[in-house]
């Protein structure tokens, strides 16, 4: 029998950062492959690094000796990969096993992947094409895979060969849920829970985007839309309920209310089904209004992410979102007046941004008032809109397996250091404004914020002159 271990390479333990925000979550992603591949009968083990350790997954590995090891891949773990990779490959009791890599990374980075020792890169949604390499494999064929769509891998020339596109999984009701059962998701529930209180499991309800945002990947998924009905994603939720009882839910979909006409089926079906778990998504103003907004409380939603990623209109249109910034702040104030938190998402520097448009951005945080933002800086990640763009600005060499598309920057409007102040300017000018809005009055914290955004201020001049 093919022994197969699925496997990703993110490490929290690394993550300072995630280790003070405390929110992880499992990878959904080889989880579906997994159950994918139970379900047409290739019994499959997963290896879940996120609380573990290099050295622990290397010693199973070792111990297993699988036949495959297909590893996720994407622009935060893209360095360990490679490690694991390069690992796999120097090991003695590993050099028959075949390193299968998939992700949104590698779609543009095939080459540079195949280099490191991977013997197959997987295009695009993983898994039909992930099934048909295990049957090859399992039929005695190691070495040619050109018969499969959707992969990448080189032949016994050594050439690399790139089949063709794999069409998508239709409908994605065929889809098992994710193979939740392969993890200890225990160790995610107390997590938040000793962290936050509240505990969180995550579900996926569709797969792909139909929008264009310039700085979006859609590496996996394509610019598509495809949705499991109603009924099947309560289903999912009543499996969670039974077994993992968590507090919250997160649906990690692009725009969660971009079918209204789901929507509402959803809200009856998880209403009439007594499944209603609170929950949290993302969405788009473009597709919120007034009853938008009920539907989704009375499905269990309890806080909203609406993007806007500007408070400046020209910005937003240069990045082609295709919505109003006037929209974007109605619609987080009427679902913060309907009893739902409203969260936004913000980024700065975004190319031909002035510091006229990132006051806009700060007014736009202040008028919409939104109980959380997140701010980040542009970065350019291959094979996106926003990349073509600013490709020839680059303004440093990287090291490809050293360094992610994290680590791009690109001639701004001012110095790269410019825009790490603007942020903290930002943060502290909008949490003054909170303060002062909701106690009436000038306090010990708000003048902290203040002073804050004033320093920050200072920071930015200094790097537009220096």
């Amino acid at each position: 029998m093919t022994k197969i271990v699925f496997t990703h390479g993110y490490f929290i333990h690394e993550d300072e950062k995630e280790q003070e925000i405390m929110r992880p979550y499992p990878p959904l992603g080889i989880l579906y492959l997994s159950a994918w591949l139970e379900q047409h009968n290739f019994p499959n083990e997963v290896f879940d690094t996120t609380f573990s350790s290099k050295e622990k997954l290397y010693q199973y590995l070792e111990e297993q000796q699988p036949d495959i090891i297909p590893i996720y891949t994407n622009l935060m773990t893209k360095v360990n990969v490679i490690k694991m990779v390069q690992y796999i490959r120097s090991n003695p009791k590993l050099k028959e096993s075949i390193v299968v890599l998939g992700g949104p990374d590698v779609t543009y980075n095939i080459e540079d992947y195949l280099n490191t020792g991977a013997n197959i890169i997987v295009i695009g949604e993983g898994e039909q094409t992930m099934l048909e390499i295990a049957q090859t494999i399992t039929q005695g064929n190691r070495l040619e895979f050109g018969h499969i769509t959707g992969l990448a891998y080189r032949n016994g020339e050594g050439d690399i060969i790139k089949t063709a596109q794999r069409q998508r999984i239709r409908p994605v009701d065929a889809l098992p849920f994710p193979n939740r059962k392969k993890i200890d998701l225990h160790q995610y529930l107390d997590a938040w829970k000793k962290r936050h209180g509240l505990n969180a499991v995550s579900i996926s309800t569709q797969r792909g985007c139909p929008y264009t945002c310039k700085w979006c990947s859609t590496a996996v998924y394509g610019q598509s839309y495809r949705r499991r009905s109603p009924d099947k994603v309560v289903d999912e939720l009543l499996y969670i309920k039974e077994h993992y009882n968590p507090d919250t839910v997160w649906f990690v979909d692009d725009v969660f209310t971009v079918s209204h006409k789901w929507l509402k089926a959803f809200k009856e079906e998880v209403i009439r089904r007594n499944a209603v778990i609170p929950f949290e998504c993302i969405t788009r103003a473009d597709r919120m209004n007034g009853e938008v907004i009920q539907l989704l409380k009375a499905a269990g939603a309890f806080r909203v992410w609406i993007g806007a990623e500007s408070g400046s209109q020209k910005i937003i249109d240069a990045m082609d979102r295709r919505v109003d910034v006037n929209q974007v702040r109605d619609m987080i104030q009427l679902t913060r007046k309907n009893g739902i938190e409203a969260g936004t998402f913000i980024m700065l520097g975004y190319p031909g941004e002035t510091e006229e448009d990132i006051a806009e951005t700060i007014h736009h945080l202040k008028v919409s008032n939104p109980d959380y933002f997140t701010i980040t800086v542009a970065y350019p990640i291959k094979g996106t809109g926003l990349y073509d763009r600013v490709e020839a600005l680059q303004t440093k060499e990287l090291v490809w397996n050293t360094s992610t598309d994290r680590d791009r920057d690109f001639k701004r409007t001012y110095p790269r250091r410019f825009y790490d102040f603007a942020v903290q300017k930002v943060v502290n000018e909008v949490h003054y404004h909170k303060q002062t809005l909701e106690k009436g009055r000038f306090s010990k914290s708000a003048i902290k914020f203040k002073l804050k955004a004033l320093k920050a201020a200072l920071g930015m001049q200094y790097t537009k002159r220096f």
